[in-house]
């Protein structure tokens, strides 16, 4: 008889992340007596109890994706949408900071 999470059998996962991230995430697990091993395992079983991904995926909607969008032509052409402070404030100022 298998108790639930007690297999006669395990397989080793591979993941790849970047170092900072991976420190960062070890960091808040272990404060909660975790370990990523654990994390992982956690995620894992309960996708397969709900047959569902346990965070909330959206695909952007149209203003995100323009925003998205803006944000990469910036990031491209190492720039800023506004000249200078000045006309940044200016622009949240008749936009009521929206």
């Amino acid at each position: 008889m298998h108790i639930f999470g007690m297999n006669t059998r395990s397989s080793m996962l591979h993941i790849r992340i970047d170092d900072e991230t991976k420190e960062q995430a070890t960091e808040a697990l272990n404060a909660m007596g975790l370990s990523v091993s654990d994390a992982v395992r956690l995620l894992l079983k309960r996708i397969v109890a709900d047959q569902a991904f346990p965070l909330e995926l959206k695909v952007p909607n149209a203003r995100t994706r323009a925003a998205m969008a803006e944000a990469d032509e910036i990031v491209a052409r190492n720039g800023a949408r506004f000249g200078d402070v000045d006309a940044l404030i200016v622009d949240l100022e008749k936009s009521g900071g929206k």
